[in-house]
């Protein structure tokens, strides 16, 4: 029998205490939400609390390290450092302290600041994003926090206060010019945060103006969400939720493909029956609805829940779309795997599912180039080495396009790779332009320091 309804009731640092499940947390678990929410963005429900999380195998539940922060997140020195100043109660050292290890932290990789934000007229748009050529990202300021947060989240500096890090737009009158200035531009990808956080009439604000007949080039409205794991209630129960699907109708009546992204973690998020019934009114709208989500230490290295998570997805309507890579932001040395363990877990997922599921593609890291894949490990006169291939890419004609890198056990993203057959470089690696953006790009190690320096400036 589905869940009752039940209305919306979020946990911050600063409420978590009144949860029942809180008692439950010994002091140490207690401190260390308290003093690593003070960096990274912390904050739950009560439909995660109750259904999602097994609070007889806490702290090693995997949907339990999704949403509560741990000590091992920072490093032992910066937990110490700012364990006492939260003790003290001291808030302009503890914000200073807190900012100064986000700046750390890499905040807006892969050149989401540096080469991704396109202008108009010379002005840079801040809601937007544009690094491939048909798809642009729209980052409504409504939809910038979630239903709760995941802990190992890339878009953390949405979240954390920090306006000089953030992507918001406030209404859509800049996406429209823009999007009448690139027809080759065919998707627009409504990110966050997470857009459901808005109420139906919201949302409506932002997407019906992509249905104007200038934009007839607008094939594809994509929708970034978690609200399928962390909120079915959405779909189903809420208040406006008949209305939210009556939006979807009327995108799909105006002849767009609306995709939700949906955003899964872990099999145990589609168990629950809300959460197969809010697939089912989804994809009973004409929309579809992709599965996709990150494969990270601590909460979803086993290759059964992800087979799980497909298969169930296939069965209710959903398309698995994408594993990727965690990526290289935030408290990535807590949750990152090696490449080569990366590419075992989805090979060993894949083989378990039936050709249905295996529209899936992974595992993928979204670098600096572009979304480049491990096919698998090979040997080629007697060296062992990744074959890799872009997915989609800054440059069109990368993509699809093998290459070899040498095999590295301890390798952890794309950075780290070095060309095989003795090269120098990789063959998308060239020299720094004047105009670098779309369709070009610079050394990889370049990029990376370049982009993270920007950042913090």
């Amino acid at each position: 029998m589905i869940a009752a309804p039940a209305k919306f009731k979020p946990y911050t640092r600063q409420s978590i205490r009144q949860a029942r499940q809180w008692q439950w947390l010994s002091e140490d678990l207690q401190e260390a939400v308290q003093v690593v929410s003070r960096v990274l963005p912390f904050r739950t429900n009560e439909y995660v609390l109750e259904h999602l999380i097994d609070w007889n195998r806490v702290p090693d539940d995997p949907i339990y390290r999704l949403v509560f922060p741990h000590r091992d997140m920072l490093r032992p020195d910066e937990y110490t450092r700012l364990r006492g100043l939260v003790l003290s109660e001291n808030e302009p050292a503890i914000q200073a302290c807190a900012n100064e290890i986000r700046r750390r932290m890499n905040p807006h990789p892969a050149g989401q600041m540096t080469h991704n934000v396109p202008s108009m007229n010379g002005i840079p748009l801040r809601g937007l994003q544009h690094k491939y050529k048909e798809t642009v990202l729209f980052f409504p300021s409504a939809g910038q926090t979630c239903h709760a947060y995941c802990t190992f989240c890339f878009r953390w500096p949405q979240f954390v206060g920090m306006d000089d890090l953030k992507f918001d737009a406030s209404e859509t009158a800049e996406l429209v010019a823009y999007l009448k200035l690139h027809p080759e531009v065919t998707d627009v990808l409504i990110t966050g945060g997470d857009p459901l956080i808005m109420n139906t009439r919201s949302l409506a604000g932002f997407i019906e103006p992509l249905l104007a007949p200038e934009l007839a080039h607008i094939q594809n409205i994509r929708i970034g969400t978690k609200s399928v794991s962390y909120w079915p209630q959405r779909f189903v129960s809420d208040r406006d939720a008949d209305d939210l699907l009556k939006l979807f109708e009327k995108v799909v009546a105006a002849g767009k493909n609306l995709a939700l992204m949906g955003h899964y973690n872990h099999a145990v998020e589609l168990r629950q029956e809300i959460a197969q019934h809010a697939v089912k009114r989804i994809v009973g709208t004409g929309a579809t609805l992709r599965m996709q989500g990150p494969l990270i230490r601590h909460i979803n290295e086993d290759p059964h829940s992800w087979a799980e998570l497909w298969r169930t997805g296939v069965r209710l309507g959903a398309i698995p779309y994408y594993m990727f890579v965690e990526r290289d932001t935030g408290p990535r040395e807590y949750f990152q795997l090696p490449l080569a363990r990366a590419h075992e877990i989805f090979q060993q997922a894949y083989q378990m599912v039936s050709g249905l599921a295996r529209t899936v593609r992974g595992p993928s890291m979204s670098a600096f180039p572009g979304k480049v894949v491990i096919d698998g490990v090979v040997s080629i006169a007697g060296e062992k080495l990744f074959a890799l291939q872009f997915l989609q890419a800054r440059n069109p004609d990368w993509v699809r396009k093998p290459f070899y890198a040498q095999y590295d056990p301890d390798a952890h993203w794309l950075d780290q790779l070095k060309p095989a057959f003795g090269k120098e470089r990789f063959f998308f690696e060239t020299a720094p332009t004047p105009d670098e953006g779309i369709g070009r790009v610079i050394p990889i190690s370049r990029a990376r320091s370049f982009a993270t320096h920007s950042d913090a400036a």
